[in-house]
């Protein structure tokens, strides 16, 4: 039986960048990190942000995106299964995007939101979860959202630069909307997978990474019962 591995799209960006290690234990043992939860004014934000943004044409948003209108917000996408060349398991992309327009040309983009500088150093870093969302979106599994063509993939930033006050007496943040494109380039996305199925394909976990504080916890932990 062939084994298929589940790989979330935040994973492959966040995790694999974080800690192979980390990454393994996850994806091939379900030993995941304990959970850390997001200080809830930063899920706030977020949700103010997409609630903002929903149904917006893009001409209001950001002057170089092309015509559209943010369509579909917070949807889960599951792929079909990815074979590659000389790989004897399988894997599917399964996670949740932020957000996808519709394009006037019944195309579609990815759009992930930031609240943040815009860096074109995030292009690169956010890019394979970006790819994960469209190749989940253009290659559905059986009764899964499907969207396609996906032409545009992007973070949506939006920087705070000051704060002002309301007529009526509020204090709000004001800043620019940023659109940082990110090319598509499905044969380096497939190259990246190739590396992380070579990794999940090992017998045993990789080294971890000389930064990562939960590997040196686990550690510890097992030196001090000896």
């Amino acid at each position: 039986m062939t084994t298929i591995w589940q790989l979330s799209p935040s994973d492959l960006t966040f995790l694999w960048s974080e800690c192979p290690r980390c990454f393994y234990l996850k994806v091939a043992h379900k030993f995941t990190r304990p959970y850390s939860p997001m200080p809830a004014i930063f899920n706030r934000i977020d949700k103010l942000m997409k609630d903002f943004f929903q149904n917006k044409p893009t001409g209001e948003i950001c002057g170089d995106l092309p015509d559209g209108v943010v369509r579909f917000g917070e949807k889960w996408v599951t792929s079909q299964p990815i074979v590659l060349p000389n790989h004897s398991t399988q894997c599917v992309l399964k996670g949740k995007f932020d957000t996808v327009v519709e394009f006037v040309d019944a195309s579609f983009g990815v759009v992930d939101f930031k609240t943040s500088e815009a860096k074109p150093a995030h292009i690169p870093f956010y890019g394979r979860q970006l790819h994960a969302y469209a190749y989940a979106l253009e290659n559905p599994a059986p009764g899964k959202l499907g969207l396609s063509p996906i032409s545009k993939l992007g973070l949506l930033v939006v920087e705070p630069t000051l704060m002002d006050k309301t007529a009526d007496g509020k204090i709000a943040y004001v800043g620019r909307v940023t659109w940082l494109a990110c090319p598509r380039d499905d044969q380096k996305f497939f190259a990246f997978l190739d590396q992380v199925l070579t990794l999940l394909e090992q017998s045993e976990p990789p080294q971890p990474s000389p930064n990562c504080v939960w590997c040196a916890y686990r550690e510890s932990a097992r030196q001090n019962r000896l």
